[in-house]
């Protein structure tokens, strides 16, 4: 049975300083989150950080002495697509060495993850595979502490260049140390981006801008990697690209290409519903757990699931940011009642 459609609202983050159009922007933002617990969010230039819109219109990250060059998040992230598929194009056994499981950083392989065991397929797992990049915390750093995932990231460090894919004859190189600086620039960006969206989100739920700003101080923020295999998704027969869950987190923001696929559970009417592939640039967001818990149900963490129709590889990147890992979420007082 074919998914339905259903609107899903755009938010524009940066559009303007004045105190109406934020509003009008935090009544938009409510209503998707009550409503649907997704949106879209397009991102403007005034909303990126100082340093992408600096005098000199040029970013550098630097990196082991590798200096990543970079005019605003918009201008890398078809860089950051590039890089993530050159590293998915890397021999099974190269990307199998570069895992952290205690800290929940670097490679998950394909099907290592069961969503939805209830429906997905015995054996069977979600037919993707990714990579977890968080905040690079030194061993001799102060915050070092694994219990709460905060860690070094482990990086590939490989030099390929030149051959082909055996399966699209694509191009192949990988400079592990252009991509490490280029996933480190993403994620600094989507940090700042993710913090500004907290404060638009306290706005909507009639709190002061900063209400969340204490239990940001330190967040975990998790940029992942996606590739999911061009196997058709088969749900009368268990068989899923990504199996339906919600997330537990506070908010998330995701990045994909224009590979439709993902998926999300509207009510019991209109069941499953398809969330198009927005433009380069523009984000998908969803609403958390954590952030149905601090509003005492009030906004939605809504059930979403990837279905692949089998005509090609897709590509998603999203980046999960939540509070500082001993933040105590309880419902918020003006949510009780």
């Amino acid at each position: 049975m074919a998914a339905g459609s259903v609107a899903i609202p755009t938010i524009t983050l940066g559009e303007s300083k004045s105190e109406s159009a934020t509003l009008e922007q935090s009544k938009l933002l409510r209503n998707a989150c009550e409503s649907i617990g997704f949106f879209y969010l397009k991102v403007l230039p005034t909303s990126m950080s100082p340093s992408t819109i600096a005098s000199t219109s040029t970013s550098i990250e630097h990196d082991h002495e590798y200096e990543y060059e970079y005019e605003d998040i918009l201008h890398l992230l078809p860089r950051v697509f590039q890089q993530s598929e050159a590293f998915f194009d890397l021999p099974l056994d190269v990307k199998q060495k570069i895992s952290d499981p205690v800290m929940n950083r670097g490679y998950t392989g394909m099907e290592e993850e069961t969503l939805d065991p209830a429906r997905q397929k015995k054996g069977r797992g979600d037919t993707k595979e990714g990579y977890y990049i968080g905040d690079d915390v030194p061993v001799t750093d102060l915050r070092y502490n694994p219990a709460k995932l905060s860690g070094p990231n482990i990086w590939p460090e490989i030099e390929i260049g030149g051959g082909k894919t055996k399966t699209d004859q694509r191009k192949l190189s990988f400079d592990s140390r252009e991509w490490r600086s280029c996933m480190m620039a993403y994620h600094k960006e989507m940090k700042h981006i993710s913090f500004q969206l907290v404060q638009l989100i306290a706005i909507a739920l009639d709190l002061p801008q900063n209400h969340f700003d204490q239990h940001f101080q330190e967040p975990i923020a998790l940029l992942r990697l996606l590739h999911y295999s061009n196997e058709k998704s088969e749900t009368n027969e268990g068989i899923y690209a990504c199996g339906a869950h919600s997330d537990y987190g506070m908010v998330t923001l995701l990045a994909t290409d224009d590979t439709p696929g993902l998926q999300i559970y509207y009510n019991e009417d209109l069941g499953w519903v398809d969330v198009p592939p927005p433009p380069l640039g523009t984000f998908v967001v969803n609403l958390g757990d954590m952030m149905e818990r601090w509003t005492n149900g009030k906004v939605k963490s809504t059930l979403h699931r990837v279905i692949s129709s089998g005509s090609k590889d897709r590509y998603s990147i999203p980046f999960f940011y939540d509070p500082s890992f001993d933040t105590l979420v309880v419902p918020l007082d003006n949510c009780i009642g």
